[in-house]
């Protein structure tokens, strides 16, 4: 079968347009692949549970006895240490959950440090 000479040019500019449309798209155009949604996605998730565990880590921390050495002793340590100190008070830990959530317990640190 003969393919006329026209033909040509035209299926590479398809080629090439459909080769250009997909560098934009996932440049510049918001496209994603089902792993960098799903990976997305479970970060936005972690993101959320963290926020939403922080301030009762804080509430629990607050409701405990001898708050203001506690908070004291919290603010002696520096970085890492301070999360350290909350998740080893328990106060990460969620009732009804035997380990602390991963990561509430730096948030919990930002929440107590920044109210007082």
């Amino acid at each position: 079968m003969k393919i006329p000479m026209e033909v040509k040019p035209a299926a590479w500019g398809a080629i090439g347009g459909a080769v250009a449309l997909a560098i934009v798209g996932f440049s510049w155009g918001g496209w994603m692949t089902g792993g960098s949604a799903a990976e997305a996605a479970s970060q936005s998730a972690r993101t959320a549970v963290i926020a939403a565990l922080a301030p009762i880590c804080a509430a629990q921390f607050r409701n405990g006895s001898d708050v203001a050495s506690k908070l004291e002793e919290l603010k002696a340590l520096g970085g890492y240490k301070q999360a350290d100190f909350v998740v080893s008070g328990g106060w990460a830990t969620m009732p009804g959950s035997e380990s602390p959530v991963s990561g509430v317990a730096a948030s919990c640190v930002d929440i107590l440090t920044a109210s007082t």
